[in-house]
């Protein structure tokens, strides 16, 4: 930033607050004043004046401090100068300058109305760094002030001045690489796969946002097979990423534990706590230290053992079964659900204050028929993941990835399952398929096999094609033949004349023809097996 970005109102004071250079502002004697002095140079800048100029100093450097105070007084006589002294045994010690620059912030209480300016040029490293940190967290409410030796040698002793601010949205090229690193984030935690629902985009944005500015609990909720397991461990990955996690990611499906048992897997237990307890267990909780906790099913937790966590959550410690003093984690918990936990609570099969503590960021993740659009790029995703794990390449023919899609996006398909079931059918489908590639043969039988697993009754009808030529006669031709004919003949069974259905089933050919004869194209494509249109309309 410039200086012409400074401004005051006319009830504004410019206020600049900074440490006493020990060593750039020491230049005795009158040849000092050719010499470039960063306190000094301040207040040399033709286009900045200085109302107020608080220095900071220790006792033992107060005739450097006199020296600096008159020479600012000189150059502006209209900036009122205040030292404060502060007393540090060591300018190197970060805890004891920090809580130096601390107290001091605390004390000057600056008006965020002001342009106030935190020089962090003069001072050790420790002292810079710790102004820096102080201004960032809004301790002191200013922009940071730079300055700089002059570049030329024959040019005076003021040198340069440079404003920072850290309100970093001011900057556009900061600001778009800020964004391209959000959506980076956000198609990590989609795992790369390029959803297209619009309310699902949403929601994993919002996440993305909360992974990266909150450590308080999330709470997954949605079907069974949505995704919030996935999803869980990629918030994980995301933290240890970008927000240093370095503790690990647990897994936990609280289904899984009952009775005595859920105490001690949880918290863990000292030797002897109960019969079977023939060691110490450390437990899930303590596993997850600085790390991050995934409750799955957290609706089948039992009551006692809800009590134990809320506390767990809230003061990061709690008491392994048969122990006497609390062990101590600190951990990250997302909880996962399936059921309405504000109906266990009414219920009474869950606990209201742990609720509370969890449902801070809510997460409904939809079911996979609530997103159908996104049925294609999870359907290539899994395929992808496949190859990964067996090491081959199993890719769909066109007719087949056509007919799986005209499948899987009918209301019919319920896709209970969600994403078990997706997974399930490409895992079934890809290990049948001939030489790697998917037909329509597989494709057919994964759905006859899903309408069962989901319960879906059809009705049985012989093909068209065994209808007009029999089954021997049908049985002789491809299945590529068979199915393009089967589609010829049910749209020429829907029309009343030749020409209609060939408008129907020439619809983006016959516009580069200049005199289509759409009835002589079908007819001679029935020839081909030996069918009439009579017998087409007696079907």
């Amino acid at each position: 930033m410039k200086l012409d970005d400074i401004i005051p109102t006319m009830n504004q004071k410019t206020i600049v607050l900074g440490s006493l250079g020990t060593n750039l502002d020491r230049h005795p004697g009158k040849d000092r004043w050719h010499k470039w002095r960063p306190s000094i140079a301040i207040c040399q800048q033709q286009d900045l004046v200085v109302d107020e100029y608080i220095l900071l100093s220790q006792s033992n450097f107060h005739k450097l401090t006199n020296v600096v105070v008159e020479d600012i007084q000189t150059v502006s006589p209209e900036t009122n100068i205040r030292v404060i002294e502060t007393e540090m045994s060591d300018v190197w010690d970060f805890q004891e300058v920090y809580s130096t620059l601390y107290d001091v912030a605390q004390d000057l209480n600056l008006d965020p109305r002001n342009e106030n300016l935190v020089h962090i040029t003069t001072g050790s490293h420790v002292m810079q760094i710790c102004l820096f940190l102080l201004t960032e967290s809004r301790h002191f409410p200013a922009k940071l002030l730079q300055t700089s030796p002059p570049r030329r040698k024959n040019a005076g002793p003021e040198g340069t001045i440079q404003l920072i601010d850290l309100e970093l949205a001011r900057y556009d090229q900061l600001a778009s690489r800020f964004e391209q690193q959000s959506l980076d984030d956000i198609a990590f935690l989609k795992s790369g796969i390029s959803t297209r629902n619009i309310e699902f985009n949403k929601l994993i944005a919002h996440i993305e946002q909360v992974a990266l500015r909150s450590s308080e609990p999330m709470l997954l909720m949605g079907p069974t097979g949505a995704g919030k397991s996935h999803l869980a461990r990629r918030i994980y990955d995301l933290a240890v990423h970008r927000k240093g996690m370095s503790g690990e990611f647990v897994e936990v499906n609280c289904a899984t534990l009952q009775g005595q048992a859920a105490m001690s897997a949880l918290f863990g237990h000292k030797k002897g706590s109960y019969t079977g307890a023939t060691t110490d267990r450390s437990g899930y909780l303590r596993a997850a230290n600085k790390g991050m906790l995934f409750l799955d099913e957290i609706g089948e937790l039992g009551l006692d053992e809800q009590a134990m966590l809320l506390r767990a959550v809230e003061e990061k410690v709690f008491y392994p079964l048969g122990a006497d003093t609390p062990v101590k984690s600190n951990f990250q918990l997302i909880c996962g659900t399936n059921r309405d936990l504000q109906t266990e609570v009414q219920q009474g099969n869950f606990r209201e204050d742990l609720l509370a503590r969890i449902h801070l960021w809510t997460f409904n993740l939809p079911g996979l028929s609530d997103r159908r659009e996104d049925i294609e790029p999870n359907l290539e995703y899994e395929l992808n993941q496949l190859a990964e794990r067996t090491g081959k390449r199993i890719r769909f023919n066109k007719e087949a990835l056509k007919a799986f899609l005209d499948f899987a996006l009918t209301p019919d398909s319920s896709w209970k399952g969600n994403f078990r079931d997706l997974n399930a059918a490409v895992t079934r489908m890809s290990t049948l398929a001939p030489e790697g590639r998917i037909t329509v043969q597989e494709v057919q039988d994964e759905m006859n096999r899903l309408q069962k697993h989901w319960g879906i009754q059809t009705e049985q009808k012989n093909p068209l094609v065994e209808e007009v030529l029999g089954r021997a006669k049908a049985e002789t031709l491809d299945l590529f033949d068979r199915m393009q004919l089967e589609s010829v003949l049910a749209v020429c069974k829907e029309h009343r004349n030749l020409a209609e259905a060939g408008r129907h089933l020439f619809q983006a050919s016959r516009k580069n023809r200049n005199n289509p004869n759409d009835s002589d194209r079908i007819r001679k494509y029935l020839a081909k097996f030996d069918i009439t249109w009579e017998q087409v309309q007696d079907l």
